[in-house]
């Protein structure tokens, strides 16, 4: 004790004084130490409570999540054995490729229902009808509904569906969308056989087959008219054959503030891409499984002109010549998976004719279909002006693999074909984003060296949040520049769920820009290519291989160079011309043909075709009365009348008129489309009742070159390499590169590049966040608990050291 009151006091004797000292320490540090403990235990009662809020919500916005995935599941599908009542089977026992899903019997598979397709492509002149034939078999033992996502041309003009069961043939017919569906799912729980075809994007369909029962085989033909591409004298067709993973943003959760009257709806959900399910594909490991639906493929082409060379540099072909102008080729394989987009390239042995135009006739009316390719110009003859080019690279987890070497190796090709004069910058992204500069800088030696060095030490990895790398690339710091042209340079596979959303950005921030894309990979989302160039008034090229690169970005940079032929109009002389599309006219780059859909009120008069060539008046007048007959001119001239519609919801158009019109077309046409499906009902009930049908998704193969090791983790359910990287965002890009820089200056520029790598705010709500706050707050909660009862010890403490003042009283009294 006398220890204790020598460390408070200082001194051993003690006196009243002291003891009054004393009284009044013990009696201020005992409030203060109720007081701080009440104090503390209403802040902990608050923290847990907000800390259980914030936990709770994350939670919540995790459910909300999964049940919209940020990208198209790459998941290995399993079902209960239960469902399909279905004969198991053992790995060993497969001597063909075919999905197997897991069973409760541990070793044992079921396997679900086999896809086979079979493509005929008939090609006249300008014109294709392809033919795609799906074999749909159950080889369980029991009923099943398969679901196949797969994709077409993003311009097909879709107009025929046939099941065939047995020995019966059922034809298709065009209702509304959801009229449609409602038919679709009555025979399906009547136990009527039902085929039900849907477009979910202008390249994305899908099909739903019910009802086919154990054993069976139910085929499902769907027909389509598309036109050739023509590209500087090079003539071609592609036929996609796989649709890849798509990312989809997830969901964002926006808060409402309430108003005045104390009325709100509390909260709201945007979601980018309301059909996310729709696009969600199961896709098989191949590490793990055989390559499955497997495709046969014959293709007639009748040019027209006679044919010089024709290859497929995607597959092997075989070619059997008919005639002069005319080819049959088939698969060198019998078939092949469909892993890949079927290329098909020819060119003429000659000048291939520049100008044509077909007419058909349907219901009185005239339609008519023109190509014109303007005349050869020397480039030295072009109008030159200094550019602006900023280059948007995808990074993301999608380009891993082949994807991303072509991808780097375009770029740099870019890069070396800049001017000393022109200006240029680069931003890449996958679910961050970064630019090299802060600005548009000089193309010199120094810059381009620092940019080069950048581009390869890029590596794929994470989500593909492409509308903020889009808005920093159209951000135009120069508007008034009128010395150069902006250009926007788009590299990427363009594996996304919402396309709309980068539509509407590009129609409405692109300014002075232009926006031009490059497809890159074995199977690229060829619709956003297509859109996105037609909206941003650019271009478009594709490059599947390494092989292509040199020679695609050649070509394609002789276009950026300048537009060949700008305000382009068409119109009717001793005609009336209506009902144009595109309206309006694109701007056309050197090499590229003028196509024109068009309604004429009788077939006689002139077909005028006017713009600006080259800094020169340009026109072509074609002879109605000569037009060539030809069959589907009206189908296409809905689908070319459908695309523009459908563009027209990036500039503001009511959204329902949008829909009416494009109902209305695509009845009066039959073809499917956004707002219309075919669907076929075979009229024989054949499940019997009580036999339930278990729906199952067709699984999809991973495309070729895709790095596998991305989007599935080994030995574990494959989980989507986007929401991986959600975890590892911060990544440095520049390590070595600093070293490795010519000059002070140039390290300098590198590692300021490096500092600008931010984080994207999240079109999601960052529910993983959310989370991991509120288990912090609980943690800090935890220790305020525990500082509590401490300082409720050192209270009671107190206490005792209160008695003890009362025995020092009685003390000093003795």
């Amino acid at each position: 004790m006398q220890h204790f009151l020598k460390n408070v006091f200082g001194h051993q004797t003690l006196t009243s004084n002291d003891f009054v000292s004393f009284e009044n320490i013990y009696d201020r540090h005992q409030l203060a130490c109720r007081m701080r403990a009440a104090g503390l235990h209403l802040a902990i009662n608050l923290v847990v409570i907000f800390a259980i809020a914030i936990a709770s919500f994350g939670m919540m916005s995790v459910a909300f999540a999964q049940q919209g995935n940020t990208v198209a599941q790459a998941t290995q599908p399993s079902v209960d054995s239960q469902q399909l009542a279905a004969n198991f089977v053992r790995p060993n026992d497969m001597n063909m490729g075919a999905l197997l899903l897991p069973s409760k019997n541990e070793g044992q598979y079921v396997e679900a229902p086999r896809l086979a397709t079979d493509v005929e492509i008939t090609i006249n002149g300008p014109v294709a009808r392809v033919s795609v034939t799906q074999r749909f078999e159950n080889p369980s033992t029991g009923w099943v509904e398969g679901i196949y996502v797969f994709p077409l041309p993003e311009d097909s003009a879709v107009d025929t569906l046939k099941m065939r069961v047995g020995d019966r043939l059922i034809e298709g017919e065009i209702k509304v969308r959801e009229e449609a569906r409602q038919i679709y799912e009555q025979a399906k729980s009547e136990g009527k056989k039902a085929a039900l075809l849907e477009q979910q994007r202008d390249n994305i369909f899908t099909n739903a087959v019910a009802n086919i029962g154990p054993g069976e085989v139910v085929i499902v033909n769907i027909e389509y008219q598309q036109t050739v591409r023509q590209d500087n004298g090079n003539f071609s067709l592609r036929f996609p054959m796989v649709v890849a993973p798509r990312y989809s943003p997830q969901p964002i959760i926006q808060t409402v503030d309430f108003n005045k009257s104390g009325k709100g709806n509390g909260f709201g959900v945007v979601d980018p891409v309301p059909d996310r399910e729709q696009i969600a594909v199961p896709v098989l490991d191949p590490r793990e499984n055989a390559r499955i639906n497997p495709v046969t493929l014959t293709v007639k082409l009748a040019a027209g002109f006679p044919i010089g060379s024709v290859e497929s540099p995607f597959h092997e072909v075989v070619s059997q010549e008919q005639d002069a102008s005319t080819r049959i080729l088939t698969l060198k394989n019998e078939s092949v998976p469909a892993d890949r987009d079927f290329e098909l390239n020819w060119r003429a042995t000659g000048d291939a004719p520049n100008a044509a135009l077909f007419r058909e006739t349907i219901d009185g009316k005239d339609y008519l279909l023109a190509f014109v390719t303007p005349p050869e110009i020397a480039v030295d003859l072009l109008p030159k002006k200094d550019r602006e080019v900023i280059f948007v690279i995808d990074n993301s987890g999608s380009m891993a693999g082949e994807s991303m070497d072509q991808a780097k190796l375009a770029l740099e090709d870019a890069l070396t074909r800049l001017k000393n004069a022109d200006k240029f910058n680069i931003v890449r992204f996958d679910d961050t984003m970064e630019l090299v500069f802060d600005t548009a800088v000089n193309a010199d030696g120094e810059n381009i060296a620092v940019a080069l060095r950048f581009v390869r030490g890029l590596e794929a990895n994470g989500g593909t949040e492409m509308l903020p790398a889009l808005r920093a690339a159209l951000i135009d710091q120069n508007r008034s520049d009128t010395s150069r042209i902006r250009q926007v340079v788009f590299i990427t596979d363009g594996a996304i769920g919402n396309e709309q959303q980068l539509f509407d950005e590009i129609a409405q921030g692109r300014g002075r820009s232009r926006v031009f894309t490059i497809g890159i990979g074995s199977a690229p989302n060829s619709f956003f290519m297509s859109r996105a160039a037609e909206i941003g008034r650019g271009t478009s090229t594709q490059i599947g291989s390494l092989d292509q690169v040199k020679a695609k970005m050649g070509e394609f940079f002789a276009k950026l160079e300048n537009p060949v032929m700008t305000g382009l109009s068409v119109q009717g002389e001793g005609a009336k011309l209506s009902e144009a599309s595109p309206d309006p006219l694109p701007d056309l780059y050197k090499g590229e043909p003028i196509v024109v859909a068009a309604i004429v009120d009788k077939p006689t008069g002139t077909l005028a075709i006017a713009g600006d060539f080259a800094g020169r008046p340009w026109q072509v007048n074609m002879d109605i009365a000569q037009a060539a007959k030809g069959e589907g001119i009206g189908k296409l001239w809905a689908r070319r009348k459908i695309a523009s519609l459908e563009a027209g919801r990036s500039y503001g158009t009511d959204e329902e008129a949008i829909n009416k019109e494009v109902e209305a077309v695509a009845l009066t046409h039959h073809l499917v489309s956004s707002r219309t499906s075919l669907v076929a009902v075979d009229r024989k009930i054949t499940r019997p009742s009580g036999e339930e049908v278990k729906s199952t998704k067709m699984p999809l193969n991973l495309p070729a070159g895709w790095d596998a090791d991305k989007w599935f983790d080994e030995g574990e359910a494959p989980q989507p390499a986007p929401q991986k990287a959600m975890l590892q965002k911060a990544r440095s890009m520049a390590a070595g590169l600093i070293a490795a820089a010519p000059s002070q200056s140039a390290a300098m520029k590198v590692a300021q590049a490096n500092r600008q790598a931010v984080n994207l705010p999240q079109t999601a709500t960052p529910a993983e966040r959310n989370i991991l706050f509120g288990l912090l707050l609980l943690l800090i909660a935890s220790l305020g608990i525990f500082l509590s009862r401490a300082y409720e010890r050192f209270a009671k403490r107190a206490e005792r050291a209160n008695r003890m003042r009362q025995n020092f009283r009685w003390w000093d009294a003795q």
